[in-house]
Parts: C-alpha cells; structure tokens; sequence
C-alpha cells in the first residue's frame, strides 16, 4: 500500500529524471506552481496522514507489515502410540483426517517431545524451554493439589494474546488444580477440560472419583464422550472467533487410559468405574478411541474450510510422549516413562498452506520447544527478555533451509526409584539406563538394538559431557517447585 501511494504520488507530482523544456524561467515558473500545489495540498495531506495513524491505530490486530498472521490449532494427544496412526505407518486403524493432514503437510519422522510423561511435556510447550528449568520434572499426581506450573514461566498464550490473538485451551491442562495455577492465569481466554490427568470418558470423574470438567473455573456437568465434547467445543471456539486471528490448543485426553470406547451403552459404562481397572484395556478398544480422535480432527478442519481459514491457519499435530499398552510404538524400542525412542520420539505434522510444502517428509529432529519458537515467529511474536528459549523456529528448515549447526537435544528422569538421562545429537543416541551406557546410531537403528557403547568409547564421553554440561546449565537457578 505505502509502495502505491508512493507511486501514484510520483506520477502526479515528477520531482526528478525529467527533461523540461523552457530553460530557467521554466523551472523557475515550474518550482512555484510546485510550491503553491504544495500549499494546495497540505491540509490534505495532513488529513491523510492523520487518517494513516488512524488506520493504522485500529488495524485489525491479525494484520502487519507482511499481511495476515497466521491462526495457529495445536492438536496435543495424549499417549498416542508412535505408530498408531495412517501417516506412521498403522495398518489396523483408520485416520483419513490425519492421512490427508500429512498429505497437505510436513510430516517429521525425528520428532521429540521434551519429556516422556504428560505435565513436563505440556510445560515445555508453554515455555518453549526444558521442563527441568521449571522444576516441572514428572506428571503431577491427581491426589496432589499443591503444585502447578506459575505463569511467569508459560507466555506464549499471553505472548499471542498480547499480539491481538484470542486465545483458547480445550482438553487436558495437567499443570497444577489451583486457580493460579489455571489456563485463565496463563493466558488463555477460555478454557474448556480437564485440569488433571485422565477422567472417565463419561461421566467425567476422576481416580478420586470427583469431577474434573471445568468451563473457565466453574465445575461443570455435561452429557457426553469427552472426546466429542472437546471436539464441539473447539470448533465452536472456531466459529465465534473467526474474524480475528486466534490460537487454539485442542488438547486431547484421548487415548490416555481408561479405554472407553466412544458410544458405549449406559450399562456398559460401569466396569471401568473402577480406577484400578483404568490402566487395562484392549487393542480394539484404544483403536476406536484413536479413530473418534481422527474423526474429531476432521470437524475443526472442516470449521476451517468452512470459514475459508483453512490456507492461513497452521495446524500443528502431535503428542506428548510415547504410547504404552495396549498403543504401538513399532519400530521403536521402549513406551512412555522411559526414554528409550518409545517413550520421546512422537509423531508431528505441520500444515500451513501458505507457507508450507505439501506432501513432504522432513527427517530433520526437532522438539516439543521448537513448535513454541514456531508459532512464536509465525505470529511476529517474541519471548520476553532474558526468558530461556530452548527451541528454534522450523520454519525455515521445512522450507529448505536446514540448522546451520548440528542440534543437541537431552533428556532425564530424576526419580527416586527411576534414573535415565539421554542425549542425542545428529545420528548418535546415548542413554544412560538401569546403571549402564548406552550409544546408538538412530540413522541406521531406530529400534536401538545395537549397543555401540564398548565400539565408540570417544563418541559415548563426547555425549557424556554434552549432557553434564546441559544439567549444570539447566542447574543454574533454583526453580520455584519441583515435581518429580
């Protein structure tokens, strides 16, 4: 626009590069016309400039300098099997929806989440930084009610709020009961879920056996698999904010234990009441909570179409840690709370049309912090100063630009009763586990079969000392509450 005005200006009003005619009475005659159309047109001009500001001052607040902002959907699942779905590979279930994501997408095959349990992992999301920075070490029990992740440490909802983006949250939260601790504290307009770490499908109880679904922070009772009920939910939070540009996390509790199948009759809801029956359940069942999940997805991509959103929104899907019984993780060795590849290395899919290849694979190893630096930059948004940022925008690396400089990414459980550290950087994988070193070639061996430890001794202590230097770095400040 500036560039036309600029033209068009220049059209009118020749001030260089032309040849005049008449000699110096001419340009003499020529500069005080100039002058006296000058004066002719301040006030406009004025007026004009004014109403620059002005337009400028009330532009709409998804709009800048190199057009619209993009609307941002983050698909979070929970405990999904690295190989449970048509893009990894799964030929017992069926999931058009996430087919055809990868289809108009990027899929990454390297992906990581920051951690191999759900509270740390939803941290790092939040913060764009290792969840050990924030002492946000291991899922949060549903009996414990003190602590929670502090808002300070979590912008990014706040950061895109700040950017003019309405901001909402439905599903799983698992980042601390507590009204400070809420989605509304970090940012989030709205908010529609769960706040602890699994329910009944139901009747949305708890292990505790309270209810656990909250509209903002008022309990609430609703009719209704919450798998659908998250699904309507964001695709109404689609509609009503269509003329602005929003970001929405749909964090699914699907299909985290216990394995309830959607459209179960009322009398045979019961036998899973039982919390200590959650965690068990069969393969058929999980795969019909997979497929509800898929069908989900195809609502709110459907809103998209609908609203002609669909080319300037970036969908963003992917999960929180690996999957574990009755979930496949094939070829990979190992399931959620472990750091084997089974329990970090996760699946994700990009798609923005507009910016973004279709139908590409991307073998690039990224991690649950550089979707934070992602959508950040996306939005023309920035962490705030001095804030650690542990991830980098993969924007130019899904668009043909890879990482300058080979990336470093780790990993620990620090429990009482469990020890695992990891590190990986390029091809190599050390893990520490069960007291014994660990070295893998990931590039030829993602099942980490073969033990490389005893071979490559320089390698191993080269990873070592990687991984000694991130925890003294991580070490450096006391975080505000530890959960391990």
């Amino acid at each position: 626009m500036i560039r036309a005005r600029a033209a068009a200006r220049e059209a009118a009003f020749p001030v260089g590069g032309m040849r005049r005619p008449g000699g110096r009475s001419t340009r003499a005659r020529w500069k005080r016309q100039e002058a006296a159309r000058a004066r002719a047109c301040a006030p406009a001009a004025l007026l004009a400039a004014l109403l620059g500001l002005l337009s400028a001052c009330s532009r709409a607040p998804g709009e800048g300098p190199a057009g619209p902002r993009p609307n941002v959907v983050v698909l979070l699942t929970d405990d999904l099997g690295f190989a449970d779905t048509g893009p990894y590979g799964a030929s017992d279930v069926s999931t058009p929806t996430l087919d055809r994501l990868a289809q108009e997408g990027v899929r990454l095959t390297d992906f990581y989440a920051a951690a191999p349990v759900c509270t740390p992992s939803r941290a790092a999301l939040l913060s764009g930084c290792y969840p050990q920075r924030l002492g946000m070490e291991w899922a949060i029990p549903a009996a414990d009610r003190a602590p929670g992740l502090h808002p300070p440490e979590a912008a990014l909802a706040r950061l895109l709020k700040e950017r003019g983006y309405a901001t909402g949250l439905v599903g799983k939260w698992h980042l601390g009961y507590r009204k400070e601790f809420s989605p509304r504290a970090h940012g989030f307009d709205e908010f529609f879920g769960l706040l602890g770490p699994c329910h009944d499908y139901y009747t949305h109880r708890d292990q505790e056996g309270r209810l656990d679904l909250f509209d903002g922070e008022t309990e609430v009772q609703c009719e209704g698999y919450t798998t659908d009920l998250i699904s309507e939910r964001a695709v109404r939070f689609i509609a009503e904010h269509a003329e602005q540009p929003f970001f929405l996390l749909v964090a699914y509790n699907a299909p985290h234990w216990p394995f309830q199948r959607p459209d179960l009759a009322p009398d045979s809801r019961g036998r899973l009441l039982q919390a200590d029956d959650w965690p068990y359940g069969t393969r058929e069942d999980y795969l019909a909570m997979v497929e509800r999940l898929d069908r989900g997805v195809g609502l709110l991509l459907a809103e998209l179409e609908a609203r002609a959103l669909g080319r300037d929104t970036l969908v963003v899907f992917t999960g929180d840690n690996g999957g574990e019984v009755p979930a496949r993780n094939t070829p990979l060795a190992g399931g959620k709370a472990s750091l084997q590849e089974g329990g970090i290395r996760v699946p994700c899919i990009l798609r923005w049309p507009s910016r973004l290849p279709a139908g590409q694979v991307s073998r690039e190893p990224a991690i649950t912090m550089d979707l934070t630096a992602t959508i950040l930059a996306a939005a023309g948004a920035r962490p705030p100063q001095g804030a650690p940022c542990d991830g980098i925008d993969l924007l130019p690396a899904l668009t043909g630009s890879p990482p300058a400089e080979e990336r470093v990414f780790c990993w620990r459980i620090d429990r009482s009763d469990v020890k695992e550290r990891a590190v990986r950087r390029g091809k190599w994988k050390y893990l520490r586990r069960g007291g014994m070193d660990h070295l893998y070639n990931l590039e030829r061996d993602i099942g980490e079969e073969t033990d490389f430890a005893h071979r490559s001794l320089a390698i191993l202590r080269s990873l070592q000392e990687a991984l000694d230097a991130w925890e003294a770095d991580i070490g450096r400040e006391r975080p505000r509450m530890v959960v391990k």
